[in-house]
């Protein structure tokens, strides 16, 4: 399963790619806000670090801006994902700049009808919210095993892009039910090293060692 980050922190993001963690990089609005930057300076820097797609989102809701604003976020760099909303003129915006050969993420993905219709409108990737389908009690995880069971009955090739990812237990499931790519904030992704065990018998090795009187350097 790819691992995507969904930050636009280029400092985490920079520190994860050193270690391999990083396939690619989701934004959003709301995230654009959070790093107080410029969308286009930001994705830049972004793009610079990372080789996998990269998802810059449109603000504009009527498809012919969409277009718009997907063909001018695309200029930024050549692993420009274009991400629309799964609206009627969102899948016209994805159809249109798919068409002209450009990655798009269809978001805001709650059902396994609109993941249907995304990928007949030849989505890139298409995301699943699995956090706030849990948040109203709905079973999100279902959703991403639902949806790749439709795909692989008629070997679409738009990929699952599991995102709302709110703890490490979401990732495990989202790899276990065959997700291809999940993207999680920084946090999430560093927790996936964390386990109590892990850390009681690290504790015990090196009181263990203290014992002993030797040094390795």
């Amino acid at each position: 399963m790819k691992f995507f980050v969904d930050s636009a922190d280029v400092a985490a993001i920079a520190e994860l790619n050193d270690l391999g963690m990083v396939d690619g990089v989701t934004t959003n609005p709301s995230i654009i806000l959070k790093s107080g930057r410029d969308i286009i300076e930001v994705t830049r820097e972004i793009c610079a670090i990372v080789s996998g797609p990269v998802s810059a989102e449109v603000v504009a809701t009527k498809a012919d801006d969409m277009i718009a604003e997907g063909r001018k976020l695309a200029t930024i760099a050549p692993n420009i994902a274009v991400k629309v909303p799964l609206t009627w003129d969102g899948l016209r915006a994805c159809k249109v700049l798919t068409g002209e050969g450009k990655m798009v993420n269809v978001t805001l993905c709650f059902s396994v009808n609109q993941a249907l219709i995304a990928a007949k409108a030849g989505a890139t990737f298409i995301s699943p919210f699995i956090g706030r389908l849990d948040d109203i009690n709905l079973d999100g995880m279902e959703l991403i095993a639902d949806i790749r069971q439709v795909y692989d009955n008629y070997g679409f090739d738009t990929q699952i892009l599991a995102a709302s990812i709110r703890s490490a237990n979401h990732v495990s499931q989202c790899a276990l039910v065959g997700a291809d790519v999940m993207t999680a904030p920084p946090a999430v992704i560093k927790a996936l090293a964390s386990h109590a065990l892990t850390d009681k018998g690290l504790e015990q090795f090196e009181k263990d060692w203290a014992k002993t009187g030797q040094k390795i350097l």
